[in-house]
């Protein structure tokens, strides 16, 4: 495998990095560890630029090309943010923070685009502009967005943007990407159901709201089975259903919760709108009021077919032809990499993790075998799309 001999050598500086902040885990915004981290790395680096506090506590680092950063701009994409898990790997660089770890793998990929952008200061050996973006709240807080909606992709001219991360199963070397949607769009919904309480021996007297959520959950799977074609993709998972606290009594109020997956906003449309007709019919049906708050989360994400086609080439220049899946199945699991894609073109790839846990699991932690690997397909992506006049 052709791994950059710089990088190679820096690998165990790069992990003292990515164990360190896999020591000092923080959640969504609360980055600012991290961020400081990050910022007085590139200090070090000799980036051009570096500025702080963007979508809150992101961090953005300039490097230029060796003709002053003229011409094109591409941004590389990292997230910082760990999960609210209680890690039980046993590492003796595990988390020191109780009830928080890095079970996604963002401290590598934070460590992976820190060792890149120490070599690309070091060499230069592009021409144009590139922007390494660390990005907090990667896990829900939309981070992505809120980076973008401070300016990050006009305060830089960024022109194509992409982003990685690890993948549990896959071997250590190996890549994975698809055109198109890679990962699905994630939406939540909340129904409430108001019914009519009583005594759990007088149900005639009752409108039941457990029975009309149970009926409400069935009829939710219709959505999958009979309102979408069989070729598209939809998940509805009811996740939380809470009602009564007591044997002899039918509550007056029952909580659904749960999520809905889908790959294209015309199946998130028809979802929304199947949901919204049997919350209202099946409440209607059995007396009772039944509403649906339905919040739309992360759109699906969606490669570029040319960026695609670019960076499965760049990691096939690494690990070899035949160690790169350009047609793996998309996944439907969110990621907010996704509000880039929609405002530039650019691709998201996976990069084999090897036999570890999977992500979001408490014994999980990421391969730092990866580290050379991703660090190479990095910077190769970088000389690649912004090579020398020379």
């Amino acid at each position: 495998m052709p791994i950059v001999n710089r990088l190679a050598d820096l690998a165990d500086e790069i992990t003292a990095w990515r164990r360190d902040i896999h020591e000092n885990p923080e959640i969504l915004y609360e980055t600012v560890r991290t961020a400081e981290k990050v910022s007085e790395l590139l200090q070090s680096f000799g980036v051009d630029e570096i500025a702080t506090g963007v979508g809150k506590t992101g961090v953005v680092g300039v490097i230029k090309g060796r003709n002053g950063g003229a011409g094109k701009t591409i941004g590389l994409r990292a997230d910082m943010d760990a999960l609210p898990i209680e890690e039980i790997t046993g590492k003796e660089y595990a988390s020191k923070i109780p009830g928080k770890m890095h079970a996604c793998g963002h401290d590598g990929h934070t460590a992976m685009l820190l060792g890149a952008a120490k070599y690309l200061a070091e060499t230069r050996n592009f021409d144009g502009t590139v922007v390494v973006i660390f990005q907090p709240a990667e896990e829900g807080g939309a981070g992505a967005k809120a980076m973008i909606d401070d300016g990050l992709l006009t305060r830089w001219p960024i022109e194509e943007v992409y982003g990685m991360h690890n993948f549990p199963g896959m071997p250590v070397g190996e890549f994975a990407i698809r055109k198109g949607p890679i990962m699905a769009a994630t939406d939540e919904f909340r129904i409430t159901i108001t019914g009519r309480g009583g005594h759990a021996a007088k149900p005639h007297e009752t409108i039941d709201p457990i029975v009309i959520g149970s009926q409400l959950v069935s009829a939710l799977q219709t959505i999958a089975s009979r309102n979408a074609n069989p070729l598209d993709s939809v998940v509805v998972s009811v996740t939380v259903f809470q009602g009564g606290n007591a044997f002899n009594v039918i509550p007056q109020e029952v909580l659904l919760r749960g999520t809905v997956r889908t790959l294209s906003p015309e199946m998130r449309d028809l979802a929304q709108a199947r949901m919204e007709s049997i919350v209202s019919s099946v409440g209607d049906a059995f007396g009772a009021k039944a509403v649906l708050q339905f919040t739309r989360g992360y759109p699906v994400t969606v490669n570029h077919d040319e960026q695609t086609d670019f960076v499965a080439s760049v990691a096939e220049g690494i690990s070899g032809v035949g160690k790169v899946n350009r047609e793996i199945e998309p996944m439907m699991g969110g990621e907010d990499f996704s509000y880039m894609l929609e405002e530039r073109p650019g691709a998201f790839i996976f990069a084999g993790n090897g036999d570890s846990a999977g992500l979001h699991h408490p014994a999980y932690d990421f391969n730092d075998d990866l580290i050379p690997v991703g660090c190479s397909y990095w910077v190769k992506l970088v000389e690649t799309a912004l090579p020398t006049a020379a």
